[in-house]
């Protein structure tokens, strides 16, 4: 049987290369250097089974998501990633399951070149945390608080197909295997708009940002009430996923303006910028889309293509109501 530290020392301890951790895993703390003239930024997210993934979720998949979404709130920052620390539950130290866990975690890890530099284990429900530490430069971290009235609002990549896949795994919906498939892999496996985020924050391009995590309503709605301006989003203009576009209209305008779990980037910049988001957007291989226009007015408005206003009864995801 693993005690904890095999356990951390077979599956989690790697050399230590490219690091920016002065000290790694091994000793009660971490130690970082920061980089002189940045900022460090800081983020945290936890992953429970039977509440953020199903019971039996496979585990390199898992690996892959939970270091996946904090990323994300990285990118929505502008951050550069540095490392990440793992706290993680688990009901029993089986191999198979660590192998997997590890195998998905470190080859995003491996892709950013960043490393695991500290954390803890213990037994008890599965419980994912990852905390991921990265930097910026001062001035340069987009906030949730700097949208402007006349502001353009972007999409990365494309929305919905994660949301519909979780219908399908619900019965909310039928979809053939191989259509499940194809949309399931925006839910297990999300791509983190890291370069994206970094470019549009180095080169001063955008205003505002958010990752959409809950559904771009509910999430871009936090950008509306810290930056205290409204919004027009233009609800047929979202990208709908490639599964999710050949879905009938109704059901592509709810996932993708409410769906969740997209791990996109929302984010704001002048309409003299458009030029330079499309060039940043290119240079990184990320589609982006124009959706709406920010408003001195309060609240979010929603129309179609055409411009007519659209009355639907939308809500992003809630951890407490929903």
């Amino acid at each position: 049987m693993l005690s904890e530290f095999d356990l951390i020392k077979e599956y989690f301890q790697r050399p230590q290369h490219a690091t920016r951790a002065a000290l790694g895993i091994g000793d009660d703390c971490a130690l970082i250097a920061p980089t002189a003239g940045r900022q460090i930024a800081i983020s945290s997210d936890m992953l429970v089974e039977g509440r953020h993934f199903f019971v039996g979720e496979d585990p390199q998949r898992l690996g892959h998501k939970a270091l996946a979404v904090n990323l994300s709130d990285l990118a929505a920052m502008g951050a550069r990633p540095v490392g990440f620390t793992l706290a993680l539950a688990l009901p029993s130290a089986e191999r198979a399951w660590l192998q997997g866990f590890s195998q998905g975690l470190f080859a995003l890890a491996d892709a950013f070149n960043i490393e695991l530099i500290g954390g803890d284990t213990t037994k008890g429900p599965l419980n994912i945390c990852i905390t991921v530490f990265g930097d910026v430069a001062p001035g340069r971290a987009l906030r949730r608080s700097a949208a402007r009235a006349g502001d353009d609002i972007w999409i990365s990549g494309t929305l919905g197909d994660a949301r519909l896949a979780l219908a399908a795994y619900r019965e909310e919906l039928t979809l053939e295997d191989a259509t499940l498939d194809a949309a399931g892999i925006r839910m297990h496996t999300p791509v983190p708009r890291v370069e994206l985020g970094m470019l549009l924050a180095e080169q001063g391009i955008a205003h505002a940002a958010i990752d959409i995590s809950d559904g771009l309503i509910g999430d871009l709605g936090h950008i509306l009430t810290a930056s205290q301006v409204g919004a027009t989003l233009d609800v047929d203009a979202l990208p709908a996923g490639d599964v999710l576009a050949t879905r009938e209209p109704a059901l592509r305008r709810a996932f993708t303006a409410a769906g969740g779990d997209d791990y996109e980037l929302c984010f704001t910049a002048p309409a003299t910028a458009r030029a330079a988001v499309l060039a940043a957007a290119a240079s990184v291989a990320t589609p982006v889309t124009r959706v709406g226009v920010i408003d001195a007015a309060p609240g979010l408005r929603l129309v179609d293509a055409a411009g007519a206003p659209l009355d639907l009864q939308l809500a992003s995801f809630d951890h407490f109501t929903s």
